[in-house]
């Protein structure tokens, strides 16, 4: 039997600039969702552009893929590290860690320690116990308190992780 090999087809983004006004709405959503100056990540006059592509809407900020949308909630792509350094962070063991880069969701017995203080359906990143390396980017299931006394069931839906669709994108824009 032949198999025929097939390359890998990436979806070439449709990408535009920004409006003054939807760059300053943008701006806004940016500072109230995350609880930071937008004007100290970005500069006083950002150029932003939208790269929208079938996996998602990615937001390039002074020429960095920065900030994506999906199912219309702005959050930081894996590639946002001064950002990311900002997020409550969930610790998982080895043994989760293909699992998560798999988009599988995190379960209470792969937590290892929670540092942070969230809210229900909060952002989140979560990261391996040995490097500290960014994993995923997940959303809370439950309040920082309730996670820590869990012992079992899924705790954290993973949004976004090492080698989806959007870091894929991702790295083709960068």
């Amino acid at each position: 039997m032949h198999l025929k090999t097939v390359p890998a087809v990436f979806e070439t983004p449709r990408r535009h600039f920004l409006k003054e006004g939807e760059a300053r709405r943008l701006l806004l959503d940016f500072s109230r969702e995350f609880k930071v100056d937008a004007e100290r990540f970005f500069g006083s006059k950002p150029q932003i552009e939208l790269a929208e592509a079938q996996a998602a809407e990615v937001l390039l900020i002074n020429e960095k893929p920065i900030l994506a949308r999906l199912r219309g909630r702005l959050m930081p792509t894996l590639a946002f590290d001064e950002l990311l350094s900002l997020l409550p962070k969930i610790v998982v063991d080895m043994g989760a860690v293909p699992h998560v880069c798999n988009g599988a969701d995190v379960m209470a017995p792969g937590v290892v320690r929670i540092h942070g203080d969230f809210n229900e359906n909060g952002l989140i990143l979560v990261v391996d116990e040995r490097h500290g390396k960014s994993l995923a980017i997940g959303i809370a299931l439950f309040n920082s308190q309730t996670m820590r006394s869990l012992k079992r069931g899924k705790v954290v839906k993973n949004v976004h992780y090492v080698g989806d669709k959007l870091w894929n994108l991702v790295k083709t824009l960068t």
